[in-house]
């Protein structure tokens, strides 16, 4: 049963933008925070941008200035406005939703930069 869904991944050259969605069900209760990740080959899953109920963000040193992260608490979506983007920025992104029933996490979508 999935539960969080992300989408927009693709194909993108160097300096170009791109924009991600995810959108959690309601199945997953309130959510107090959601957040992008990411995984490139051989490396570990690291966090992007998070998004608090509040609307404060975070974000990973690597992407301060060209991403952004959003969010439509009422409809339980995040975005992720990405801006300038480096081929070290390829990897499969990962959305992940943490509401009082735990910790929900999509399947993932590719993100590749390369000319």
């Amino acid at each position: 049963q999935v539960l969080v869904v992300e989408s927009g991944g693709g194909l993108v050259q160097p300096g170009e933008s791109l924009r991600l969605s995810c959108e959690a069900s309601e199945r997953i209760g309130s959510i107090d925070h959601m957040a992008w990740h990411r995984q490139a080959p051989g490396r570990e899953r690291e966090l992007v941008a998070v998004i608090f109920s509040s609307g404060t963000t975070n974000y990973a040193d690597s992407v301060k200035g060209r991403f952004t992260i959003s969010r439509d608490n009422a409809k339980k979506k995040v975005s992720l406005q990405m801006s300038s983007l480096k081929p070290e920025d390829t990897a499969v992104y990962y959305c992940n939703a943490q509401s009082w029933r735990g910790s929900f996490w999509g399947q993932g979508t590719q993100v590749t930069v390369s000319s």
